[in-house]
Parts: C-alpha cells; sequence; structure tokens
C-alpha cells in the first residue's frame, strides 16, 4: 500500500481509513497533539527553576515555595480520570480546545500573579486542565494512527516528547527566566496553547453524539478523584514532613481505602468510569506498571542531578537544562527506533525488559559519581545510556498501553497512562527524597562538620537516590518482563478510529 501524503489521500487509503477523515493530515495532528503534550509535560520543570526569582519577586515563605508544584500536581494527579472520561463522553475535539484555551487562560493569570494566592490558583487551574487535555491528546492519536507502521513512528514521537519533556522544561525554565523574567515561564504556554488550538480547530473533526449517551459514573468519579487526590497530597506532604505525621500515612491511608473502594464500584456499575476490561488485559496492565515504575525513576535523575549540577559543579540554570540534553537525544531515538522499528518485530516484551534494564544500568553508573568527578567523566555518560533505557521502554509502554482498546474507551485508557506516571513522579519525589535525606544524614552522623563534610554528604545522598532509581528500573525489568505477552500484539488497524464525518 502506498503511503498517503498530508495533502490527500490515494484512492487505496480512502477505501483503507475511509472510517478516519483524519488520516489525510495525520502527520500535522501530531504536531498539534505533541504540542499540547509537550505543554503539559513542561510544567512540571519548567516553573522550579523559575521558584527562586517568583519567591523574591512575590515575596512568599519557603514554605509556600513547594505549593507552586504541589498545585498543579494535585488538580492534574486526581482528576486525570474523569478527564479521560469526559473526553469519551462529550468528545476528544472538545476536550483538547477547551483544555488548551483553559490551559492558556490560567498560564495567563499565573504569569500576571501578584500574590502568591493568585500564582497557586493559576497553577491548580492548570492542572485542571491539563488533566483534560492530556489524556485527549493520547487519545486522539490513538484513533488518528490507524496503520501499524505509521502509529509506530507516530507513539515514538509522543513517547519521546513524553520522556524528554521534563527536561528540556528545564532547560527553558533556565533561559526564560535568565534572559526574560520567571512570568514568561507561564506565558510561553499562551504561545504553545495559540499554535496549538489554531490546529485542532481546523484539523480536527467533531465525533458524532453517541445515540444514547452513557450517564457518568458519579459514585467512581468522586471515589477516584478523591483516592488520587490523597495519594497525592500524602505523598507531597512526605517530602517535607515525617512519614509518622498524619498528614502523611493519613492521606496515604485513606487514598488506599477509596481507590480499593473505586475498584469495587466498578464491578458493579452499569457505565464505570474505569471499566476493568481496560486494566486487566496483561500488556496494558504491565505497560501501566511500567510507566509508573519509570516516572518514579525518572524524577530522581531530574530532581538530584539538578542539584548535583548546580550546587557541585556550579552550573547556571541554562547550563543545567543544557546537561540534560544529551539524555533528551538518546530518549528520542531510542524511543523512535523503539516504536517503528523494533516494536513490530519484537513486540513489548523484549524492548521494555531491555529498556529497563538499560535504565537501570545507567543509573547504578550514575550512582558513582563523587566531588571530584566532572560533568564530562561522571555524569554525560550514564545519562545517555539511561536516556537510551528510558526511551526504549517508555515509548513501546504507551502505545502498547493504548492499543486495540474501544474506541469508546480510548479516553480512560489514556488517563490511565498518564496517571500512572503522576503517581509514579509524586511517589518517587517522596520516596527518594526521604532515602537521600536519611542517608545525607546518616553520613555526617560522629564526623566533625565542615564545608567538604557537607558537599560529601550531599553528594552522598544523590548517589543513594540513583542507585534505589536502579533497584527500582532492575524491579520493573522482571515483574514487566512476567506480565507483558511474548509476541507481537494482532489489533484489526481500523478498529479504533471512531471519528466521523
Amino acid at each position: 500500500m502506498s503511503q498517503a501524503t498530508v495533502a490527500a489521500p490515494t484512492p487505496g487509503d480512502t477505501a483503507e481509513h475511509g472510517s478516519n477523515p483524519h488520516h489525510a493530515r495525520r502527520w500535522l495532528i501530531l504536531v498539534v497533539i505533541g504540542l499540547a503534550q509537550l505543554m503539559v509535560v513542561l510544567d512540571a520543570t519548567i516553573v522550579n527553576i523559575a521558584l527562586p526569582s517568583a519567591q523574591q519577586s512575590l515575596g512568599f515563605t519557603d514554605g509556600a515555595r513547594q505549593w507552586v508544584v504541589t498545585a498543579y500536581a494535585l488538580a492534574f494527579g486526581s482528576l486525570l480520570l474523569i478527564g479521560g472520561r469526559a473526553a469519551d463522553l462529550f468528545g476528544r475535539k472538545r476536550a483538547l480546545i477547551v483544555g488548551l484555551a483553559g490551559f492558556a487562560i490560567a498560564s495567563a493569570v499565573g504569569g500576571a500573579a501578584n500574590g502568591i494566592e493568585m500564582l497557586l490558583i493559576a497553577r491548580a487551574a492548570q492542572g485542571v486542565f491539563g488533566a483534560l487535555l492530556a489524556p485527549a491528546a493520547l487519545a486522539l492519536l490513538t484513533t488518528t494512527f490507524t496503520d501499524p507502521k505509521e502509529r509506530g513512528k507516530a507513539f515514538g514521537v509522543f513517547g519521546a516528547i513524553g520522556g524528554g519533556g521534563a527536561a528540556v522544561g528545564l532547560l527553558l525554565g533556565g533561559v526564560l527566566t535568565e534572559y526574560l523574567d520567571w512570568r514568561w515561564c507561564m506565558f510561553v504556554n499562551i504561545i504553545f496553547a495559540i499554535i496549538a488550538l489554531v490546529g485542532a480547530t481546523v484539523l480536527l473533526r467533531h465525533e458524532d453524539a453517541p445515540g444514547e449517551r452513557p450517564k457518568l459514573d458519579i459514585p467512581g468519579t468522586v471515589s477516584a478523584t478523591a483516592g488520587l487526590f490523597a495519594l497525592v497530597y500524602g505523598f507531597s506532604n512526605a517530602t517535607s514532613e515525617e512519614w509518622s505525621s498524619a498528614s502523611v500515612w493519613g492521606f496515604l491511608a485513606a487514598g488506599v481505602v477509596l481507590l480499593v473502594t473505586f475498584v469495587v464500584l466498578q464491578t458493579r456499575v452499569a457505565h464505570p468510569l474505569l471499566p476493568m476490561r481496560v486494566l486487566l488485559d496483561r500488556n496494558r496492565g504491565g505497560s501501566y506498571l511500567a510507566m509508573f515504575l519509570l516516572a518514579i525513576g525518572m524524577f530522581s535523575i531530574f530532581l538530584f542531578l539538578t542539584f548535583y549540577v548546580q550546587q557541585n559543579l556550579n552550573f547556571t540554570p541554562i547550563q543545567s537544562g543544557l546537561a540534560f540534553m544529551p539524555m533528551v537525544a538518546t530518549l528520542m531515538i531510542a524511543a523512535i527506533s523503539a516504536t517503528a522499528v523494533l516494536l513490530p518485530r519484537f513486540g513489548p516484551k523484549p524492548l521494555v525488559t531491555l529498556g529497563m534494564l538499560i535504565a537501570a544500568g545507567g543509573m547504578w553508573w550514575l550512582s558513582y559519581i563523587d566531588t571530584t568527578s566532572t560533568y564530562a567523566d561522571g555524569v554525560l555518560f550514564p545519562l545517555m545510556v539511561a536516556g537510551v533505557g528510558i526511551g526504549l521502554s517508555m515509548a513501546p509502554a504507551m502505545s502498547i498501553a493504548v492499543l486495540g482498546v474501544d474506541a469508546h474507551d480510548a479516553g480512560v485508557a489514556s488517563a490511565m497512562a498518564n496517571t500512572a506516571q503522576q503517581i509514579g513522579g509524586s511517589i518517587g519525589t517522596a520516596l527518594l527524597s526521604t532515602l537521600a535525606a536519611n542517608a545525607a544524614t546518616s553520613f555526617i552522623v560522629g564526623k566533625e562538620a565542615s564545608q567538604q563534610l557537607m558537599a560529601e554528604a550531599a553528594v552522598h545522598s544523590y548517589t543513594t537516590a540513583f542507585a534505589w532509581a536502579a533497584g527500582i528500573f532492575a524491579l520493573g525489568a522482571v515483574v514487566c518482563g512476567l506480565l507483558l505477552r511474548p509476541g507481537v500484539p494482532v489489533i484489526d488497524s481500523d478498529a479504533p478510529a471512531a471519528v466521523h464525518m
């Protein structure tokens, strides 16, 4: 079959993809979807670099500073499932457009903030609209690319954005803060959103309204949203408080109880928010688990390595962002190669397993840095190896997570993929921060305090986090290798296309 151009489909393509009017514009649509995904991923890290400048400008306390990050994570993580189901019920084009417009408005409010309250409201609003935007983007990718070979390339690009976007956020945040103003770390989203909005309006078609729209699962929505909120909030508190604190274990326990209640409810209602058929497929469940574990390890790289290059190597914010670019390059190459070339030949099992083992090796290698290491001899090559492993495993996992799902479940299946990453990131930040802090405290016990000792303790805390991340990646390789099915999944290429004229 000849490949269709973006301008116009060939007769053969028209016959095969007649139920998918997006086919002729699929590569332009990928640009729109990629911009939307980049905007969501960037905002998980771009503000981190700007926080010191924002704090000085608005005069808020150190205690309030963490909430600039947490407000976004709380709203985003807890509302993803309802955002995904809303896209299924009311249309993915509508969800994408509303999400983009809302995200742009919230970013404008945040950039114009005159105090911490206004900034926190804007960050929470970004999370709300991001929870609508992210599942819609991935679901549209699923329904737009129906040819297996092209789907691999598209998911490779999407996976590379998902894996490397956080590092790009660090670089962009450094550039904007250093050369313009911290407020541009918010305003830049308006530019992305306007371009994506115009593209979505012109290129995407609305889905036909279902003849009988299923009712929204209110008990499931409440229990899932409250449970995810409690989990993210509890883990966020763990970064600044003891694990024995009621604000940590109490919210974590409540989150577990609410999510167990949610699962029970999903087996008993006629129109569940998250149908169990989405989770119980072995490949899809293994993919969600892979993305969850990858997010835990990835956050250790972005968090602790940023501290290391700035505090020990004395990198500027821009240099810190540039330090991650080799990892982004290897991640993108591995992601695109994995989904376009390797996944159709070998299936997800060997790719996810091998990728997580390679990532574990890179993190273990990175755990050997010390106070005398330089970027070239201590950081660069382990970081590139980790990038290869993450790209090799994350992009196939993301592709398989939504492959073959019923069209009316595409949004919620996509939301689960985003939820796995968000919860993994929250757990990774809290868990590895605690392990790192304990390692630093143990390192200085019984030793005479000095500036050199403090520097060595800090590096020891980072390397402890890297070693734990290596262990988590290795565990993921074993568990996902056992869970994922061998072989290449065989899916009807026209099944996901649910968009009509």
